[in-house]
């Protein structure tokens, strides 16, 4: 392999595990303050309004997980890799 190569696939590891990074952030804020909404929750109604962040912040912290370790069902794997590789192979990019 080149360097060129080399420092591509770098920069594609090192952007890949910013993402994960960023994923376990929100998965860790999503653990401590979802049982704290729950708490006030329980304590002060009756009504289940943490059922909705509970909902809406899982769904985003499941495909904010999808990303980060690559998985998109809609384009497949490793789309995005082929497609930089598609592009940069054309001379007119």
């Amino acid at each position: 392999m080149n360097t060129t190569s080399n420092e591509l696939r770098y920069r594609l590891a090192k952007e890949r595990v910013e993402r994960i990074k960023g994923f376990y952030g929100n998965l860790m804020a999503y653990c401590l303050v979802i049982p704290a909404l729950a708490y006030v929750n329980y304590s002060t109604t009756n009504f289940p309004w943490v059922l909705f962040p509970m909902v809406g912040w899982g769904f985003g912290l499941l495909m904010h997980g999808l990303d980060a370790f690559g998985y998109n069902p809609i384009l497949g794997k490793g789309w995005e890799e082929r497609k930089i590789r598609e592009l940069m192979s054309k001379d007119s990019f």
